[in-house]
């Protein structure tokens, strides 16, 4: 594994920048997050779970497409509506456009398969960022290609930076970042794998883009790097998670972006079992929340990575937890999941109500007007759509996704309310 993972590092030092230029209104070089939709992964920069957009408290099913593969992350939505989803077709396309309003596929185009690891990053004007297999690519909202930017490994989920750039790390621990308007690297590029020498690495092959990528899934070593990053627009300093040769588990890394540079300010293994789920910032930037494999909802302070409190959950979450911007925390669910909600108190946490009678099996969203929404079992195998309000978890609907089984990878909120979940079978439900 050493062997890899030096070699993916020596592949960074001869990595070539290939710009194709595409047709495209560029974004600005500010505020590249779009002011609605569900533009990243986990909705934000921060990877907050949660949405501006009132929550319509009574909802029911609008729409629903199969892909045809196995969908593994979770769709993003652009502030026009226009949702983007990728998937683990062997064949045709993995990457696909939609319109929200009615389903109608819009476009969509084949990547090399390690697009399947990143939910697509949606800039305001609608610009579509997503990797695949050594490559970072940018395409506009007619699903042109605007550039490619080779890299070593497989970009996982981007984010934007304040200063208007891409902010993204391969699996393989290369953290990069990349102008939205040419795709040309701003800083240098920054390793989280240690350096080989020369004569260490000389006779070593170099390893393909996609090797060990199927081990994303489960957070593996051969997967060094499995999260998306958080990011603190405030300070530039940003957050993930990632496994060095030699360590028995994954660690927190705390990172900045600032002074035309990328440098690590700390990393921490005090999670137990290691940390498979991106993490997440509070609004203030002060705390970073993430769960370990055992469990276990921890804070740490965002500024050192000393732990400031930890919660046993009952069960390992499946994904990351939504953090409201007044600290309302609803972790994710499991298969032996349920759905609770906490509150921060600075020095541990405080258990605001549970629902032990509700089996959650995917990522919970907020919204304003005190509603959140996720999946949750229904009879023996189904899934439903389940609102609820976040300050009582008292139901208030719950829908059921015909067809649906096994889990969904996501729960992400439209520009006016509506509510999109692909299931991990590959298949798209929208709610409103």
């Amino acid at each position: 594994m050493r062997r890899v993972l030096q070699s993916a590092a020596v592949m960074l030092t001869a990595v070539s920048v290939l710009v194709i230029a595409g047709c495209s209104s560029d974004a600005p070089l500010d505020d590249a997050y779009a002011a609605s939709g569900w533009p990243a992964m986990h909705a934000d920069a921060r990877n907050s779970g949660t949405s501006e957009a009132d929550g319509t408290r009574s909802i029911s099913l609008d729409w629903s497409r199969p892909i045809g593969a196995p969908t593994a992350t979770a769709a993003s939505v652009a502030s026009n509506g226009q949702i983007f989803v990728t998937s683990r077709s062997e064949n045709g396309c993995n990457l696909y456009s939609f319109e929200i309003e009615t389903g109608r596929k819009r476009w969509c185009n084949r990547l090399g398969p390690g697009v399947a690891v990143a939910t697509p990053l949606v800039d305001r004007v609608t610009n579509v960022y997503v990797g695949e297999d050594g490559a970072m690519n940018s395409f506009n909202e007619h699903g042109q290609l605007r550039w490619r930017t080779v890299v070593s490994g497989t970009p996982l989920s981007a984010q934007f930076t304040a200063d208007g750039n891409l902010l993204f790390v391969t699996h393989f621990g290369v953290v990069s970042v990349l102008s939205t308007q040419t795709g040309k690297e701003i800083v240098p590029s920054y390793q989280l794998i240690p350096t080989p020498t020369f004569d260490e690495a000389k006779d070593l092959p170099l390893p393909p883009a996609a090797q060990g990528l199927e081990q994303c899934f489960f957070g593996a070593p051969e997967c060094p790097v499995s999260t998306a990053p958080a990011i603190d627009l405030a300070t530039g300093r940003f957050y993930l998670t990632v496994w060095r040769p030699g360590r028995p588990q994954t660690e927190l890394v705390g990172l900045r972006y600032a002074d035309g540079r990328i440098t690590e300010d700390w990393s921490s293994d005090a999670l137990p079992g290691g940390v498979t789920s991106s993490p997440v910032i509070s609004a203030d930037g002060a705390t970073l929340y993430a769960n370990d494999n055992e469990g276990t909802l921890w804070a740490l302070d965002a500024a050192t990575g000393e732990p400031r409190w930890s919660h046993g959950l009952g069960f390992a979450a499946a994904g990351s937890p939504s953090v409201s911007a007044d600290g309302l925390i609803i972790p994710s669910g499991s298969d032996k999941g349920h759905l609770l909600a906490l509150e921060d108190k600075g020095d541990h946490a405080e258990l605001l109500w549970e629902r032990k009678d509700v089996v959650q099996l995917g990522v919970a969203a907020q919204t304003g007007g005190a509603t959140g929404y996720t999946v949750v079992r229904e009879g023996d195998t189904g899934l439903a759509a389940f609102t609820f309000d976040t300050d009582t978890g008292e139901t208030l609907d719950q829908d059921t996704l015909p067809g649906a089984e096994g889990f969904t990878v996501g729960t992400s909120i439209g520009p006016d309310g509506q509510v999109v979940t692909p299931t991990l079978i590959g298949e798209v439900f929208v709610l409103r």
